[in-house]
């Protein structure tokens, strides 16, 4: 809106304050406002009262008070919802709000839309129309500006100068108290901030493996400089490299860079801090990251990293600040910051120098396929690994740490060798022994060696233990890929099972949801670890219910039920291990939420189909697995759990042979991709509590009438199924889904007579 629309305001709908009667009457008014703002105790409250009461004296439909942040040069205005504490922030300079803060005059605008400086969107969100606007600047006693209050759209006639002085005199009556409450919870904030850095400090200080403390290091420097990404390098003095595991936002893995290049080398170098509001206008900034990654740098803040001997051992990196540039108090709080965790940054680093050859030697040990056991020079067990344990068929607590004859009473003569060794001070193999377990006796070959220091002292005795016995052998390595007593029966049969045939089964495919998501936030050796005690639950899951684990996928499984031996209730024991999986998985997410860790998520695909059974591969290299469209539809069913919002669906030829009662809902006919035949697929539901799925069984029938007008074509009548179903538990994802269908089927109705099948476009 141009100045002269501003100018030509229609007349007050207030009568003139001429007589002394009106002025006292408004000096009252004026006071009451003051009086009722101060009563407030926080600030939201303050602006809420300052909003109804210039809302209501001015007659206007809406209004919205804004405050001005300093910091971060921004309006800002709060207000709750529910419990929660909401805020909205726009820039200081933006929007009529922004003109009038910057101008420090209040304005009226008749008609809104024909003014460039309104912003439409907001209307467009909300569905409110903005006829006019009445906006005055929030004034101290001292003539500054901390903010603004807009009224919308009066009641009757338009907004007058009288309107406008009014408002006027109204914030400046509420701007002494807002300024003190302002300042009271900057105050406050200042405080808490301090307190945070003292915990902060505190908890990261007392990390002591690496990656963790660098990701701690690195989101706490972040959210303090309210940085929109960080890195933090330490220096490698084997190759005078600065390297980073760690960088928020990035995805291109550990970086590495020659300590003396860039804007980080200089730092490492020169020992000093450099801060650039304009990191594209600096010949030092590399922007090849830039291109490589597609993030665009604007300002950089970068310090150096000094230990207690004054030592640089690498440098905190910062990039763009939210809302500006960097500044000096920045500058302090990041050398602060540093200062605090440089010494924990090199007790980690120590520490995984440490852990690395720790768990590069107890790797090796445990890789191995012979058993070891050293018994040191007190004559007590040290080590025994995983696979000494198998052969030996006993616990890591039955042999670690137990006198050595006590542990060998039953092999008296292995002592008997052990002593021999100790004072000849040279190895000795035995070839084709027989040692006594709990279970009988296995055939092994036993070479036992003295345990030396570089300085010649003894050490003790390591025994090596190499299992020969062919079945033993065959069963171990049956076991990895199925149920151990099942391994068994196959060992006993004469018939090779394990060559190419037709059978039926119900392969069961499983995949971690957001798994990108989990691996960016654990790194790689969270990430194992994570999917180690994954695979542990999952496996264990599959092997209760008598199924066969094809292979791990990356972070999916494939298993199969009914192969290679068929037990009648393969359906059956496919779909109470998928169940139990869910279980597993929420008790292991409950004490991941304890330890503050990310929940996993996982979908589960079910198919009862013909697939073809056997070994496959090379000569070099073969695996026992399956193949043909029946494997294909358990994958294209564990997919289809994202767009279902399920954990777990199985195929309409899984459904019709289940013999047990389940909690199930058909949830869609479709044609998956690469497919013409439609196929009927289902949500199992067993796993859910009344927590998780309130009035469980009454919501499935509602769905259940919706999906079936669904499938009729009678749409209008399906909507009101489903949202008798979403009634009972409003967090339903598919029913929101299909009151979501059926309105666009309603507003695009079928070109072909309408047949109730979904084809998938995607696998």
């Amino acid at each position: 809106m141009n100045a002269k629309a501003e100018k030509n305001a229609g007349k007050s709908s207030l009568a003139p304050s001429g007589t002394i009667a009106q002025r006292m009457s408004q000096m009252e008014m004026l006071l009451s406002i003051s009086r009722q703002v101060a009563a407030n105790e926080t600030l939201e409250e303050m602006l809420k009262t300052i909003l109804e009461l210039t809302t209501e004296k001015t007659h206007s439909e809406r209004g919205s008070v804004f405050l001005n942040d300093v910091r971060t040069g921004e309006l800002y205005t709060r207000y709750a919802q529910g419990n929660i504490r909401r805020e909205i922030r726009i820039l200081n300079n933006q929007g009529i709000a922004g003109h009038v803060f910057q101008a420090g005059r209040g304005i009226i605008i008749h008609d809104a839309y024909q003014d460039d400086r309104f912003d439409s969107s907001v209307d467009k969100e909300t569905g409110f129309v903005t006829r006019s606007i009445m906006c005055a600047p929030i004034r101290t006693a001292k003539g500054v500006v901390i903010g603004v209050v807009q009224s919308l759209n009066k009641r009757e006639g338009s907004f007058t100068e009288d309107d406008l002085k009014l408002l006027e005199a109204m914030t400046q009556q509420a701007a002494i108290v807002l300024e003190n409450a302002q300042q009271i919870e900057r105050m406050e904030i200042t405080r808490k901030l301090e307190m945070e850095f003292l915990e902060m400090v505190s908890d990261i200080t007392s990390e002591i493996e690496i990656d963790s403390l660098l990701q701690k290091v690195i989101r706490e420097a972040t959210r303090l400089l309210q940085a929109d990404r960080g890195t933090l390098f330490l220096n490698d003095e084997k190759t005078n490299e600065l390297f980073s595991r760690v960088a928020m936002g990035g995805s291109i893995g550990e970086i590495r860079l020659p300590n003396h290049v860039g804007i980080a080398g200089a730092v490492f170098t020169s020992g000093e801090t450099i801060n650039i509001p304009y990191a594209y206008a600096d010949l030092r900034f590399n922007p090849a990251f830039d291109k490589k990654t597609g993030y665009f740098t604007r300002s950089i803040i970068c310090i150096p990293v000094v230990n207690k001997e004054g030592r640089t051992i690498g440098v905190t990196q910062m990039l763009n600040k939210k809302g500006g540039s960097f500044n000096h108090e920045d500058e302090s709080r990041l050398k602060a910051f540093t200062a605090q965790v440089a010494i924990a940054l090199e007790n980690a680093k120590l520490f995984e120098d440490i852990q690395r050859m720790k768990n590069y030697n107890e790797s090796v040990l445990e890789s191995m396929t012979n058993g070891v056991i050293t018994i040191n020079d007190e004559g007590i067990i040290a080590t025994a690994n995983t696979a000494s344990q198998k052969i030996l068929q006993v616990t890591l607590d039955e042999v670690l740490k137990k006198p050595a004859k006590e542990f060998f009473v039953d092999n008296a003569w292995i002592m008997e060798k052990v002593d021999h060794v100790t004072k000849a001070q040279r190895e000795e193999v035995l070839m084709d022994v027989e040692i006594r377990i709990p279970k009988g006796k296995v055939s092994a070959n036993l070479t036992i060696l003295p345990l030396v220091s570089s300085d010649n002292k003894h050490l003790g005795i390591l025994i090596m233990i190499e299992d020969i016995s062919s079945e033993k052998r065959m069963k171990s390595t049956m076991s990895r890929y199925m149920d151990p007593g099942l391994a068994a029966q196959l060992m006993g049969e004469e018939e090779d099972l394990l060559g190419g045939k037709s059978v039926v089964a119900t392969v069961v495919f499983t995949d971690i949801r957001s798994f990108t998501t989990l691996t960016e936030e654990l790194g790689p050796q969270g990430t194992v670890k994570l999917l180690n005690e994954y695979f542990t639950l999952m496996v264990d899951c599959i092997q209760e219910e008598g199924g066969m684990l094809d292979k791990f996928i990356g972070d999916a499984m494939m298993a199969a039920f009914g192969l290679p031996i068929p037990k009648g209730d393969d359906e059956d024991r496919a779909v109470r291990a998928a169940i139990a999986m869910i279980n597993a998985l929420n008790s292991f997410n409950v004490k991941r939420a304890r330890e503050g860790k990310m929940a996993v998520k996982m979908g589960i695909g079910l198919n009862t189909d013909t697939v073809v059974s056997g070994n496959i591969g090379s000569p070099k290299r073969m695996d026992y697995t399956m193949i043909g469209d029946g494997v294909n539809l358990a994958a294209r069913l564990e997919s289809a759990c994202k767009q279902y919002s399920a954990q777990i669906l199985i195929s309409e030829n899984t459904y019709k042979k289940l013999r047990g009662t389940y909690r199930v809902r058909e949830v869609d006919k479709v044609v998956v991709k690469g497919k013409t035949k439609p196929v009927s697929i289902f949500e199992v539901l067993d796993y859910h509590t009344e927590e998780s799925f309130p009035n469980l069984m009454e919501a499935v029938n509602h769905f259940k009438n919706g999906f079936n007008h669904y499938q009729a074509g009678r749409f209008e009548k399906a909507v009101h199924g489903f949202q008798e179903a979403l009634n009972l538990n409003p967090s339903d994802s598919l029913v929101e889904m299909y009151i979501q269908r059926c309105g666009e089927l309603l507003a695009h109705p079928p070109e072909t007579p309408w047949s109730g099948v979904w084809v998938m476009k995607s696998k």
